[in-house]
């Protein structure tokens, strides 16, 4: 009498059993995910990931990850989403030239927050028009007029923050300058206290960004949303005014990024939202202020630390400044002539990177290296991958110049900027800035560290933990080299 149940029994498992294995079947046939592990609910690897950077080995997270699971790709767990994170010259490859057909520019919310306050003004059309005018604005054909005003803020920069001292933090003083100069150009500030009143509240958004985003009164996440109002607020203030001079059609109404994005229009004619206008102009700030500041702290690092190549540098230099007038400005042809600076600069950001990466979002299924990386999930390229990796940098800790002579390093594994349509925006922007700060510094002054052994962490760009103090040595006419 008990055959009957027991048979039941036996045969509902079965079929239970076959479902599962069909259901699972069909689920890993169609859906092969990248190796590796998400680490910790909710939080994944993150940790990890942040402490890396603090260790100053950001490149060890990635380099672990494709020793143990794979060369071309793995999964994990960063910012509470699931993440592919593509390696290698191929992968930079795949991921720069999908913008758009596989993948979509994305941000941790966390972030879009501070920046644009909501979402919404995150996804705003106007945001892909505001782009373009970026683009526009800084391609090098416009700024090539920019040029004698970041040459004349420098030498002022110089003797106001540098000449009255024996020792000074490199770190501090670039910061200054990048963003003194980003106020100037980006909207016409040049009021040293209008400059502080963005200043102020821009470092509250700045320590926001890489910490832990609970928005609790009190917090660093708290004060840089309040931050990024207070800036908003400043812009959008600015913009009211802007306005009224461009009405009232004044002949002397700047020409920076603010009035060149007012003056655009939708394909519609309609002028472009304000808050989204405001959220473009902080998000730039913040772009172009913590990589360009390390860029140059980086160059003027390896300067001290290699007086052979400092000494090649000053030479370049000096024969620019030998053919120019006692009030002339530099220009576009004398940035032409500093190319050895440039290999100097790009091997600085290829050993220290002023960005580890970015992210970008998966608008649909795709398979890449035999594994599908799922709609939804995010995807990260990186520098660490390629940057020093003996496959594409023979003796890869080794500066060395002379790797951007000639074509330079292979495409795709030297991507300080990124590449394809979502190239950094303010790459030139960025170049023309290092190249000014250089030819200034480096011709008024030698310089050694003061911390030999200073370490190096990274956040959003990479820090010299005491900001780079150095003990300055000016220039003086018995230096006959600077003459010769």
């Amino acid at each position: 009498m008990d055959i009957l149940p027991n048979l039941l029994h036996i045969v509902v498992l079965s079929i239970s059993f076959c479902l599962v294995f069909l259901i699972f079947r069909q689920k890993s046939t169609h859906s092969k995910l990248p190796p590796g592990k998400k680490g910790w609910p909710i939080i994944g690897e993150t940790l990890e990931f942040g402490t890396a950077g603090q260790r100053g080995t950001p490149e060890m997270f990635i380099k672990e990850r494709m020793r143990k699971y794979s060369q071309d790709l793995f999964q994990t767990s960063l910012f509470g989403e699931n993440l592919a994170v593509l390696c290698g010259a191929s992968g930079n490859k795949f991921l720069f030239s999908n913008e758009k057909k596989n993948v979509t520019a994305w941000w941790p919310r966390s972030i879009q927050k501070v920046v644009f306050e909501s979402e919404e003004s995150y996804d705003n059309n106007d945001s892909t028009k505001l782009r373009s005018l970026v683009v526009e604005f800084l391609k090098p054909e416009a700024l090539q007029h920019f040029i004698p005003i970041m040459d004349s803020m420098a030498k002022e920069h110089l003797e106001t923050d540098w000449c009255p001292h024996k020792q000074v933090k490199i770190l501090s003083l670039s910061l200054k300058y990048t963003f003194a100069l980003a106020c100037r150009l980006f909207m016409s500030i040049t009021d040293p206290n209008h400059v502080t009143t963005f200043s102020d509240p821009f470092y509250l958004v700045k320590a926001g960004t890489v910490s832990v985003p609970i928005n609790i009164p009190g917090t660093a996440y708290n004060c840089a949303l309040k931050g990024g109002k207070v800036i908003r607020q400043e812009i959008l203030a600015l913009i009211k005014e802007r306005k009224q001079e461009l009405a009232e059609n004044k002949g002397t109404v700047a020409h920076d990024l603010l009035t060149h994005t007012l003056l655009a229009s939708d394909e519609n004619g309609r002028a472009l939202d304000e808050m989204a206008i405001a959220g473009n102009i902080l998000g730039l700030l913040i772009a172009s202020h913590d990589t360009t500041s390390s860029a140059i702290t980086s160059v003027l690092k390896y300067l001290a630390e290699f007086p052979h190549v400092y000494n090649l540098v000053l030479q370049e230099q000096m024969e620019i400044a030998r053919s120019k007038g006692p009030k002339d400005l530099l220009n576009w042809d004398d940035i032409k002539k500093m190319k050895y600076s440039w290999n100097v600069a790009c091997e600085s950001m290829r050993l220290l990177s002023p960005a580890q990466g970015a992210f970008r979002e998966v608008i649909h299924d795709f398979t890449y290296k035999g594994f599908t990386i799922p709609k939804g999930w995010k995807t990260f390229w990186t520098v660490h991958s390629t940057h020093k990796n003996p496959k594409y940098f023979p003796d890869p800790e080794k500066f060395d110049p002379s790797r951007f002579e000639g074509n330079g390093p292979a495409p795709y594994t030297f991507v300080p900027f990124g590449g394809g349509p979502r190239m950094c925006a303010g790459r030139e922007y960025a170049r023309l800035q290092i190249l000014v700060y250089m030819h200034n510094v480096v011709t008024r002054f030698k310089w050694e560290k003061a911390i030999p052994d200073e370490k190096i962490t990274y956040q959003l760009s990479s820090i010299p933990v005491h900001g780079l103090p150095v003990i300055l040595k000016p220039h003086t006419s018995s230096d006959n080299y600077l003459y010769n």
